[in-house]
């Protein structure tokens, strides 16, 4: 049976200054070759054997020893299982002395399910690595602003991990120096490029890098989990939404405010996001980039479109809350500030 500790939250918003106040950051410990990891599903159903295995021939390749959680593998309609088997797998994962990085193994959805059911002040209290992107974004959100934890906007162990991906993210989990200068990969073919970078607004601006999935920060508008962008580098990424989807969410935000004391604004490169060819929402559309032209064109800080975060093959590994200068111009953000801590 799942336990909601008041206990527990009390001692998390004492830690953090209060109620209302930001915790005081915390960093996980780089990790090491032989190190253990969890692996959970807190969203969609991972059930297949093979994706199983995948999963693991993964952690193995990494030169890592797997846990699988306890209630992966099994399956409620379209989720991995019930909230409150999902909740204790990550509970599990985060109070196990053996393991040292909380692995998500896919998105998908139902991870912004457990928000209310998950004991922030327990997780702040094991602090580890945790990774994950797209549906993991409201984990993120969670964990980020309510345990006050650095987490790591990552591939899903599922991800495709071609080079590009791998080499970041293994700086980003096992090097506790700063990431440096982060870019998309060299273009074999510059004039049509796989990665296309365009500056809406050049500049350069330093903030604490937060963000994610459109989608889940859309969706989580309005709850104790909404996300906090002032003074902050937000970043953005999404996949397969119409034009006019992704108008609906950038104009909620910026209703919101949420674009209106930011430093920088980057955009990940939004997979399929173009008008539909079958059964088209409208007979006459706007592209994505005239969505973000109309929206983010007034915007008074850097702004750049399309750095390979989030639903590419090609993906960096980004850590939320830490410093980050973004020149929108070049077209590079750089991670100056250690997301890891180093001290033995």
């Amino acid at each position: 049976m799942l336990r909601r500790s008041f206990l527990w939250s009390a001692a998390g918003a004492l830690a953090a200054g209060g109620q209302n106040g930001s915790p005081e950051l915390l960093k996980p410990k780089a990790l090491r070759a032989g190190d253990t990891v969890a692996l959970i599903a807190p969203s969609t159903y991972v059930s297949s054997p093979d994706a199983l295995l995948l999963a693991q021939r993964t952690i193995e390749y990494l030169g890592l020893k797997w846990k699988m959680g306890r209630n992966v593998g099994k399956r409620d309609g379209y989720l991995g299982g019930t909230i409150e088997e999902r909740v204790a797998d990550l509970h599990a994962a985060f109070t196990d002395p053996e393991v040292k990085a909380v692995l998500c193994t896919r998105g998908g959805y139902g991870a912004a399910m457990l928000l209310d059911r998950i004991d922030f002040g327990l997780i702040r209290s094991h602090v580890k690595i945790f990774a994950g992107y797209s549906d993991i974004t409201a984990l993120h959100l969670g964990i980020h602003q309510k345990a006050g934890i650095v987490t790591f906007h990552g591939p899903i162990v599922l991800s495709e991990f071609t080079e590009y991906t791998l080499e970041h993210f293994r700086r980003a989990l096992f090097d506790p120096h700063p990431l440096g200068v982060l870019k998309n990969p060299a273009e074999e073919r510059p004039f049509r490029p796989k990665h296309p970078l365009r500056t809406l607004k050049g500049g350069r601006s330093t903030g604490a890098l937060i963000g994610g999935n459109l989608t889940l920060i859309s969706t989580t508008m309005g709850t104790p989990w909404e996300i906090q962008t002032d003074g902050k580098l937000l970043f953005l990424e999404d996949v397969d939404e119409q034009p006019y989807s992704m108008d609906r969410m950038l104009t909620q935000l910026r209703l919101a405010g949420k674009f209106r004391n930011i430093q920088g604004l980057v955009l990940g490169q939004c997979q399929d996001c173009a008008p539909r060819e079958f059964k088209p929402a409208f007979e006459s559309t706007l592209s994505l980039g005239e969505v973000y032209d109309n929206i983010l064109g007034d915007l008074k800080v850097p702004v750049l479109a399309g750095l390979t975060i989030g639903h590419t093959d090609d993906q960096l590994t980004l850590p939320l809350g830490v410093r980050a200068t973004l020149d929108a111009g070049a077209g590079t953000l750089t991670v100056e500030e250690e997301a890891l801590d180093s001290r033995e």
